[in-house]
């Protein structure tokens, strides 16, 4: 009963991330060379014969520049959304594209992924969330603001990776131009530290145990003093950052959070086996 997660690259660089059961999985975004998705894959000890299909938030390189040699090397299935693939054309076997609707609910064996739109400076951007075996985890990235949507599917999340992609001030006085600046924080850019830990302060959900802070900035951002934001109001939970050099290791994610176990166990000790299945249901998931 769980669900495993891995980010494969995170940041303006390429982004991947692999969400699978123990008979398939799916990568959203595939922004780095299939020679390195392999080799990470390969390193991380998990198999391209599970991954089922490649999810496309929106069609900026650093989101889609794999996808070309992956899909033609595996025969991968690519689901992505019309505007998307006219706004930036993807040279691939019309047999394995397939398009998807915003909040259409993709199955794919036990996986559910389910689209939701967001502003981002693209021509039909998309978050996703995957669900399988009472477990739903969250790919939030490259979102220019904080909307309804993103709390209400932050809400259900298990594990998420949320974008944290800048400091304030960092950026504010840093080397970018002005039109970058303003392109980052105009609303259909990229979240900063500070709305990143809005989002999980005001909507974390009690059953939440993992977070991956991802797409940070190489100029504007440093992951240290994002790992102190952010442990500041999550002691309980495992914090990472996601690197844009290296994969993260394999997260192992449960419906029930080892907290949760925990307090189960001490109820074990002291009530009869009825109680303790009363005490073993988390609303909610």
């Amino acid at each position: 009963m769980s669900l495993y997660i891995a980010s494969l690259n995170s940041g303006s660089n390429g982004n991947c991330y692999y969400i699978g059961n123990d008979r398939e999985a799916v990568f959203i975004d595939a922004g780095i060379s299939c020679r390195e998705t392999e080799l990470r894959m390969k390193q991380l000890g998990l198999s391209m014969d599970k991954v089922k299909a490649i999810f496309v938030s929106h069609e900026h390189s650093d989101h889609i520049s794999g996808i070309p040699t992956l899909v033609k090397k595996y025969g991968i299935p690519v689901y992505i959304t019309k505007e998307t693939l006219r706004s930036r054309k993807l040279y691939l076997d019309k047999k394995l594209i397939l398009f998807f609707e915003t909040d259409e609910i993709i199955t794919i064996g036990g996986l559910s992924i389910k689209s939701f739109s967001k502003a981002h400076d693209a021509a039909d951007p998309h978050s996703f969330t995957v669900s399988g075996n009472d477990v739903t985890i969250g790919v939030f990235t490259d979102i220019g603001v904080p909307c309804q949507n993103l709390a209400t599917h932050f809400q259900r999340c298990h594990a998420a990776f949320l974008e944290s992609n800048y400091d304030e001030e960092m950026l504010a006085n840093g080397r970018y131009p002005y039109f970058l600046k303003s392109r980052i924080t105009n609303g259909k850019g990229h979240l900063s530290n500070t709305q990143a830990r809005e989002v999980f302060v005001q909507n974390r959900p009690s059953f939440m145990s993992h977070l991956l802070l991802s797409h940070l900035s190489h100029d504007n951002n440093n992951p240290e003093l994002v790992l102190n934001l952010f442990n500041e109001v999550a002691p309980d939970m495992h914090v990472v950052v996601a690197s844009r050099h290296e994969a993260s290791p394999v997260f192992h994610i449960s419906p029930y959070p080892q907290s949760f176990l925990t307090v189960a166990k001490k109820e074990r000790l002291s009530t009869s086996a009825g109680d303790v299945q009363l005490s073993l249901f988390i609303p909610g998931t």
